[in-house]
């Protein structure tokens, strides 16, 4: 059986088009860590993880996790992970699955794009093949004031995408501002998401929820803290919009908790947190069981979690039709094909081997020296 021969990790820094505004602040740039799993054939698969908050720190870690994987075979891959998180993290009384997750995503993502290229399949079928031939995505509005949310809002549904979706959490003030004319300009017909991401208590939460109502928003996203399920069923109880469950449900056990007590009327997970694209499938499987659907959250990463994203879409049994996608908020890139662009809201990718994507060798090269650059200059600061 063919092994894994060696692991790299390269960090890059990408530059966002316009920059990204939340309710936890304000990001110029994506930082991730892209890494290579090489058989012994010389076959390469990719994968990447967010780099919070050091991307060199984490490449250390990555790096020893590696040893783990190093002259397994590229399909021995759930023990390779097991025998890392104990020597690594289990056996010094770290059990710190959140972080883990985020580390261990990128080095399946990466080993399952080898599995793939070596069997000359796509992921999806190695997840149990494809139950879907396109993935649905929302319209993701960036931009830094009322009147730049509106003009994209207005492209974004012009151009077809039947799903918006506002981060919201800045101030109830903008936040109201934003809804209320973002649903006047694209009218009643499209759907309009929130994401909070955390920045309101119960108490705020319900006021603003009661504000929002007339503008029929089909959703909000993780208003209250990830530290507890029970706030957000505390809202969840009370509220006249459907809610959903996000940073609270960042392992296994909180997407079944969140399940078994009703915490959320929807699970927004993605591999990056539920720790890679077979977990992802188990997350789907818990929320079948519970009656609720799964749509996958995406992260600051590249279109190669893009890929592997869309890969889960195709496969998982209960897919949500507005899933997240990111890569596009960034200037540059790194995937050379295929295009990544969702159509109306829809985007069907080709069955390509492996992960299906060809990376851009320049852009990588390009994000790289701007990681060193930019950690060249806050050592000298």
């Amino acid at each position: 059986m063919m092994k894994m021969k060696d692991i790299r990790v390269k960090s890059l820094r990408l530059e966002t088009r316009v920059p990204y505004v939340w309710s936890q602040g304000v990001e110029t740039a994506f930082t991730v860590n892209l890494i290579e799993i090489e058989a012994e054939d010389g076959t390469i698969g990719y994968g990447e993880t967010t780099a919070a908050p050091d991307a060199d720190a984490q490449k250390i870690i990555l790096l020893k996790l590696a040893k783990s994987y190093i002259g397994r075979s590229v399909f021995d891959i759930t023990a390779a992970r097991d025998d890392a998180y104990k020597r690594n993290f289990l056996v010094f009384g770290g059990n710190m699955p959140r972080y883990a997750n985020q580390l261990f995503c990128g080095l399946e993502m990466a080993a399952m794009d080898l599995q793939g290229k070596l069997l000359n399949l796509p992921v999806w079928d190695l997840l149990g093949g494809e139950k879907r031939k396109a993935v649905g995505y929302f319209y993701f509005l960036q931009g830094e004031s009322t009147e730049e949310l509106v003009a994209d809002a207005k492209a974004g549904a012009d151009a077809g995408h039947p799903i918006i979706y506002l981060k919201v959490g800045i101030s109830p003030e903008y936040d109201l501002a934003n809804i209320g004319a973002i649903r006047k300009v694209i009218g009643p017909d499209h759907r309009l998401r929130l994401d909070a991401n955390e920045a309101w208590d119960p108490a705020l939460g319900l006021r603003m929820l009661k504000a929002i109502e007339p503008y029929n928003i089909e959703y909000v996203e993780q208003p209250t803290t990830s530290l507890s399920l029970l706030p957000l069923k505390h809202l969840k109880d009370r509220s006249p919009i459907a809610l959903g469950a996000d940073q609270a449900v960042f392992t296994l056990q909180d997407v079944y908790q969140a399940c078994a007590i009703g915490a959320a009327d929807m699970i927004a997970v993605g591999p990056r947190e539920i720790g890679g694209l077979k977990s992802m499938m188990k997350a789907s499987a818990i929320c079948e069981g519970a009656g609720l659907t799964l749509c996958i959250h995406s992260s600051m990463t590249t279109g190669i979690t893009t890929c592997a994203e869309h890969h889960i879409g195709r496969a998982a049994a209960n897919l949500d039709d507005g899933n997240q996608i990111m890569w596009q908020l960034l200037k540059d890139n790194i995937i050379d094909t295929p295009t990544l662009e969702p159509v109306k809201g829809a985007l069907s990718l080709e069955g390509r081997r492996g992960l299906g994507f060809q990376l851009d060798q320049d852009a990588i090269a390009k994000a790289a020296e701007a990681h060193r650059t930019h950690t060249n200059t806050e050592a000298g600061s």
